[in-house]
């Protein structure tokens, strides 16, 4: 009996064992069939982590050599992150560390839960801590366990504000690029461009990512290290941008900008309603003058060797710390009362490639041209300005329901439009006849079927696109067409009844550069620059060289010694052409003599003496100094308000050897010969060696308590500035 019950207790554990057997010989079949590349994938996680190496950023320079853009040494404070997984350890931690730094423990906290830090890596919780304060930290190691100081790299910018709206700035990767940047390599806790060529030449700048690859053990504590590729720092790039010349024009930009609101715009009264144009104003009104730019261009290369905008802005605000609401006292987006900021005092905005203008005279050059080369006008055609233009297609009984009549602008004290008499080409150019190009505008169209031909004419020169120049946020332009009213129309920029078509009146407003046209600085330098080089349109050019990372400081501070700089590609120094706008030697001669005129004179004789309109800003122009020849011109702004017209001048060097194109706009700042024409001249006579310019010098450390964008920075001297204004019956365009 008891051997019966042994054996079955023996064939119950035969039974129980069998079955565990199988069980486990199952579970085996499973995982080694069905889980084997999931678990050795989760094997392999386990075993290896990866850190990234972090490229370093290449430097910018400008064309001397000038560092604008370095990497500066800091000392952060972090903690090793195995130390601070429990929270009680963590919060005691995090509590001794602010005292030392003077970061809040829930600022550190935030960090800890935010993920934005590699977890092999110690987590930073204080940047750019003094020395003292990082070796009092490492002397209390045993009251701080896990606290480290390690080295990093911050942005600086030794010469700002000079050029900050070229050079730009940095900042976090946002929630809304955060996948791009992630795609391409990046980790969050980078820095990259925000604006500027630190923007457009991020990909050359930022470098490669290499990494570390780390065995490391269950708890996640490093092992060993398994593979190192080493991260490739961004290249070095040097711009056109002379920061002399930078700095002249931004000065000279910013200090005529401030004397025009010393100045004093009429109101005058209106003939038909006997009261003054504004009646809530005064028979005064001063000038805003709150905006402009400037541009320089060598128009043999396309090189730009300054652009100034203004307002201005110091972009070392970017790498400081700008919380507590600093960051809208700078850069307000809306008034204290919440109303939208003025767009006019907007401060991040490069107003030489960004902004968008009506070129009024300055745009004449280019409607001549038209004419001269479709063949409706000869070198030599004349035509007698009565001082107003009747378009010739419109009929007496439509001229009831539509403007048919357009005048000159009013000459000062006659009250009347000014009458020039019998004027070609050249003359017209150089007194600014509004007529003589108004019959330009109508005729252009009514004997092309009314095709499109003054703006197919006007786009060789660059106008309606971008111009290619590498900055961000370029604006295109508008050359005005019936596709653009069109959509001006949809988008209820213009009534629907003015979007049905485009008009011959609209070609009258367009050959004068009014109406819808709108253009950037930089468009109009570079139209410019092509009638200097006879036909010529270059692709601004911003960027001089690309060299290879770890260009070597020069001896002299602040520079870099380019002559031991290795191209990382083959620079461009001929300039990239993007057409050849077919112009004879006569049809140049016909434009190039009238832009001349317009500086030295003589004017014309009709019912009295009209001078040209920049003669009496350059009648004290030195003999030695670079020869010149340009326009002037006068946009109306808003409401026809003679306080609202904004100021434009272009011109360009007749020197051979000195290749300069320079353009300026000021906004709402009177006639182009008052206000743009003034800094033309004074940067003329820099460029000249006459005028003296303030040496370029290192920056003063930022003020962080005084909370204004940028420091004022103007001219001492403004002599230059001076014409022969006395008492005139013509108006200054």
């Amino acid at each position: 009996m008891a051997l019966d019950k042994r054996a079955t207790r023996l064939g119950v554990l035969a039974l129980v064992a069998t079955m565990l057997f199988g069980l486990v010989g199952t579970r085996l079949w499973f995982i080694q069939t069905i889980e084997q590349e999931a678990l050795q994938e989760e094997v392999e996680q386990i075993k290896r982590q990866t850190v990234p190496l972090l490229p370093e950023r290449g430097r910018i320079f400008d064309a001397d050599g000038r560092i604008l853009a370095d990497n500066e040494r800091v000392l952060t404070v972090a903690i090793d992150w195995e130390l601070i997984r429990p929270s009680d350890d963590r919060a005691e931690i995090f509590r001794r560390v602010s005292g030392w730094v003077g970061v809040p423990v829930e600022e550190m906290e935030e960090r800890y839960r935010s993920g934005e830090f590699e977890r092999l890596l110690p987590m930073p919780v204080a940047e750019d801590v003094d020395e003292p304060t990082a070796a009092a930290i490492l002397e209390r190691v045993e009251d701080l366990p896990g606290v480290q100081i390690i080295e990093q790299a911050r942005r600086v910018y030794p010469y700002a504000p000079l050029a900050s709206h070229v050079v730009g700035y940095m900042g976090r990767i946002t929630a809304e690029t955060k996948d791009e940047y992630l795609d391409r390599g990046y980790e969050l806790i980078e820095r990259v461009g925000k604006f500027g060529v630190e923007l457009s030449m991020e990909d050359q700048l930022h470098g490669r990512p290499g990494r570390v690859v780390f065995e490391v053990d269950k708890s996640g504590r490093i092992v060993r290290e398994v593979e190192r590729i080493p991260a490739v720092n961004g290249n070095d790039i040097q711009l056109t941008i002379d920061l002399d010349q930078q700095q002249f024009a931004e000065q000279a930009l910013e200090t005529q900008l401030e004397l025009r609101r010393t100045e004093l715009a009429p109101n005058p009264v209106d003939s038909e309603s006997n009261q003054r144009v504004d009646p809530t104003q005064g028979p005064e009104v001063p000038f805003k003058a709150p905006a402009g730019a400037v541009v320089i261009e060598n128009h043999d290369n396309g090189h730009i060797v300054a652009l100034a905008s203004y307002p201005t802005f110091d972009n070392r605000w970017f790498e400081s710390d700008l919380g507590d609401g600093r960051f809208e006292q700078l850069f307000p987006s809306v008034n204290p009362d919440g109303t939208p900021i003025d767009p006019d005092r907007s401060i991040l905005v490069n107003r030489a490639i960004q902004g968008r203008y009506n070129l009024g005279s300055t745009f004449k050059p280019f409607t001549a041209y038209a004419a001269l080369s479709t063949g409706l006008l000869d070198t030599g055609s004349t035509y007698d300005d009565t001082g107003t233009y009747r378009m010739e297609s419109i009929t007496d009984d439509l001229c009831q329901q539509v403007r048919c009549v357009f005048k000159n602008a009013t000459c000062p004290r006659l009250g009347e439009p000014c009458v020039y008499g019998p004027v070609d080409v050249t003359l017209a150019l150089a007194v600014s006849s509004d007529a003589f190009f108004y019959r330009i505008g109508e005729l252009l169209m009514t004997r092309n079927d009314n095709r499109p031909v003054l703006q197919d004419q006007v786009r060789l020169f660059g106008f309606g696109a971008d111009t290619g120049i590498d900055l961000p946020f370029e604006f295109d332009g508008t050359v005005p067409d019936r596709e653009l009213k069109a959509r001006y129309a949809q988008l209820g920029v213009i009534t629907e009844d003015e979007g049905r078509d485009y008009y011959t009146g609209d070609n009258v407003q367009l050959a004068i550069g009014q109406g819808l046209l709108s253009a950037s600085p930089l468009h109009l330098a570079t139209g410019y620059a092509a009638i200097a080089n006879r036909g010529t349109v270059y692709r601004p050019e911003i960027i001089r060289a690309v060299y290879e990372p770890g260009v070597p400081d020069a001896v002299e501070p602040g520079y870099a010694d380019i002559a031991r700089a290795r191209f990382a590609e083959e620079p461009n120094v001929a300039g990239e052409v993007v057409r050849q706008v077919p112009m004879s030697s006569e049809i140049h001669t016909e434009i190039d003599d009238g832009l001349r005129r317009v500086v030295t004179g003589p004017g014309t004789f009709s019912d009295q003496y009209h001078s040209t309109t920049g003669e009496k800003l350059f009648r004290r122009y030195p003999p030695e100094a670079i020869p010149v020849a340009g326009k002037t011109g006068t946009a109306q702004g808003f409401e026809n308000y003679p306080w609202n017209d904004s100021s434009a001048f272009a011109a360009y060097s007749k020197d051979p050897e000195r290749p300069f194109t320079v353009a300026a706009y000021l906004e709402k700042s009177g006639y182009g010969a008052s206000a743009a024409g003034p800094v033309v001249k004074c940067v003329f006579l820099q460029l000249s060696g006459i005028t003296p310019a303030d040496p370029v010098e290192l920056s003063d450390p930022l003020d962080t308590t005084n909370l204004v964008p940028a420091p004022e920075n103007r001219l001492d001297d403004t002599s230059c500035y001076e014409g022969e204004f006395a008492p005139s019956l013509d108006p200054l365009d």
